[in-house]
């Protein structure tokens, strides 16, 4: 069962380096080994860029072994320079506890931290931070040369570049992220540290670091650094990430964000960000190049995931408000679901007030600049093209209340088939 984890990660497209096949393959048919993957707590929420390896550890946890999620709460407070071309910016502790409480939330999603094979959360602030300055030159600086530290890449490209260089402060990072290894080795019996693949580097010193002072193997494990067909950074809507938190990312953006994947990219994502089985995923996207036009991979990878990220309820509500751009009744739906759907609509603010009986829907025609005058309006509306939440009006005269909101204060105009207005009403 271990073997076949291991090579259906791989037909997933979901590994990139393995420091030893053979030898995680042997270590796995064994028995439940645990494995580990550091997370950046520098924002207060994940983002998309981390649902490999969070799908990696729900992979290996579904396969009856255990995953250790490390949000480095130490490293995090000094910066990691792999993939970097400057320096960052380093965190208060107090910040850096705030994003880890945030964090925890999110990783309580897509894994079990409870029954067997549970998985774990832990912050390397708690076993590096008590360390002094001296304890670590001892426990940990001896075993690496500044000649092996050099080498590799992600310092190396930073020493070459005369402009910025690196700091000491990470140049040490590395030896943070082996003595995590070292340290979960020692007291969780953890074998395999997985990674992105710019985290290659940190992983083998965190391999080196074990074998020298315990005398035992270890594994790592990278993931791929992902890219669109087109060359642009996965991950990233209009410039902005795409975040796992609905506040930062309502789940409305975040399912239109799988929608509009490309037919290049559409079968990939399939086998990275969802649970289902490869053949599945093959007839569907086999039915998809039939008629490509009806997006049937898209929407599955959209549900899919959006499902696993926010859940049945977010998605019922997501889907509906997608119909809502095809005419349905808008009804259920929130403030927040309205605002998300029709982020690059027009909209007026209006007095609360004014749904005391005293406007019509004229009068509000009018005052959203939907029409230029009364006259207009209802011109308009007797001719049969103004909808109000979706629903057709004749009567120039209706009375616009509160049972006429869509929301909690807002409805929606539409003229035609798609000149949409938002009515916000504040008090």
């Amino acid at each position: 069962m271990s073997q076949d984890l291991l090579e259906a990660l791989q037909q997933r497209g979901m590994l990139e380096q393995i420091s030893d096949p053979e030898g995680i393959r042997d270590t796995l048919r064994q028995g439940p080994t645990t494995l580990y993957i550091g997370f950046d707590p520098t924002a207060t929420s994940l983002h998309i860029g981390n649902l490999l390896p969070i799908m990696l550890l729900a992979h290996f946890q579904r396969a009856g072994h255990r995953p250790i999620c490390l949000v480095g709460g130490a490293t995090g407070m000094i910066g990691d320079p792999s993939g970097r071309s400057s320096e960052r910016v380093l965190l208060t502790e107090d910040k850096v506890d705030a994003n880890l409480e945030s964090i925890r939330r999110q990783l309580s999603r897509f894994l079990r931290f409870e029954g067997e094979n549970a998985a774990l959360m832990t912050n390397n602030h708690d076993w590096i931070g008590p360390m002094s300055y001296i304890d670590w030159l001892r426990e940990v600086g001896k075993y690496f040369s500044v000649n092996y530290m050099i080498a590799k890449e992600s310092v190396r490209r930073r020493l070459e570049d005369r402009d910025q260089g690196i700091s000491y402060t990470e140049f040490s990072y590395m030896l943070l992220q082996a003595y995590d290894f070292l340290h979960l080795f020692r007291t969780e019996n953890c074998k395999i540290q997985a990674g992105g693949n710019d985290q290659w580097g940190n992983i083998t010193a965190g391999i080196d670091l074990v074998r020298k002072t315990t005398g035992q193997t270890s594994f790592g494990l990278t993931i791929p650094l992902l890219t669109t067909s087109s060359g642009e950074k996965f991950g990233k809507s209009a410039g902005n990430a795409v975040w796992l938190d609905a506040e930062m990312t309502s789940p409305y953006q975040f399912y239109q964000y799988w929608i509009q994947a490309d037919d290049r990219d559409v079968e990939r994502f399939l086998r990275i960000f969802t649970f289902l089985g490869l053949d599945e995923i093959s007839t569907l996207c086999a039915e998809h190049a039939e008629k490509p036009e009806q997006r049937l991979a898209q929407k599955r990878l959209a549900a899919e995931v959006t499902r696993i990220v926010h859940g049945e309820e977010a998605l019922e509500k997501v889907l509906l408000a997608s119909e809502v751009l095809f005419g349905r009744e808008i009804t259920g739906l929130s403030d927040a679901d309205l605002s998300a759907v029709f982020a690059d609509v027009p909209s007026t603010l209006i007095a609360r007030n004014r749904l005391q009986g005293e406007l019509t829907l004229t009068e509000l025609l009018r005052e959203t600049g939907m029409s230029k005058s009364n006259g207009e309006a209802r011109r308009l509306i007797q001719g049969g093209g103004v909808y109000l939440n979706n629903r057709k009006c004749n009567d120039p005269l209706l009375l616009i209340d509160e049972k006429a909101l869509a929301s909690e204060s807002m409805l929606v105009l539409r003229s035609g088939k798609k000149n949409y207005h938002l009515a916000r009403f504040s008090s």
